[in-house]
């Protein structure tokens, strides 16, 4: 299946314009959507790359008990927001996949897709760093030991996703100290450059050769397990 690859992981994107590129992409696509795949006319997808600004973004029903500040004075941006899952932090650093896919080419099961995106993850940080990461029972997203590096939150409409997942490649940590980090207490989060640093006996790394690196590591592997063939889009015509 054809994906149209929008690639902005360099670039620093306002929360507010990829969620209106999602929310557009999503209601273009849906009227093309029939009851099985042999009238389904959807036949092409999307992958959206970058990154954020300082934001806190909480979910559906989230509740404001794991902010550990008065919602009405957050130190940063916050935006409540149409996908599952508890308040969590983007910020510069921190790589943002926005998938955009037809699960009736894969599998109408939304656990397996956040699972399968958990997969891609794993895949991804022993292939490009040696870093083995895993998944914990009961929860989402990916772990490296304590410490949680990749977090993950979709909606669905039609059995179109989308939201997705967001890696902490080289972010700053500290704005995750303000809030209870998807709900979970007495667990850390981390990122690939942390944890490369203490592997290494703090050698400096280059940021924008971790994200790169980070990036064709991901993509590589996202279109891999969904099959998807990649093609990349000048820019974002919305």
């Amino acid at each position: 299946m054809r994906c149209e690859l929008f690639d902005l992981h360099r670039q620093i994107v306002p929360l507010v314009d990829s969620w209106g590129w999602q929310k557009s992409i999503v209601e273009r696509r849906k009227p093309l959507v029939g009851i099985d795949t042999d009238t389904d006319e959807d036949h092409s997808d999307t992958l959206i790359t970058l990154q954020h600004p300082p934001v806190y973004t909480l979910g559906n029903g989230n509740s404001e008990k794991y902010l550990n500040f008065n919602i009405e004075d957050s130190p940063i941006e916050i935006h409540r927001i149409d996908r599952g899952g508890e308040v969590t932090y983007h910020g510069p650093g921190q790589l943002v996949l926005y998938p955009i896919l037809n699960l009736r080419y894969q599998k109408k099961d939304l656990n397996w897709y956040q699972r399968s995106l958990e997969t891609v993850i794993i895949r991804a940080l022993q292939s490009a760093f040696s870093i083995k990461a895993s998944t914990i029972e009961g929860l989402t997203g990916v772990w490296v030991g304590d410490q949680k590096v990749a977090a993950i939150g979709i909606m669905c409409a039609r059995w179109i996703v989308y939201h997705g997942l967001a890696l902490n490649v080289t972010t700053d940590l500290t704005p995750f100290e303000h809030i209870v980090p998807c709900g979970i207490k007495g667990r850390g989060v981390g990122s690939i450059k942390q944890i490369l640093q203490k592997a290494s006996n703090g050698r400096e790394h280059n940021d924008s050769e971790l994200m790169d690196i980070a990036y064709e590591s991901l993509i590589k592997e996202f279109a891999e397990f969904f099959q998807l063939s990649l093609e990349r889009s000048p820019d974002l015509y919305l």
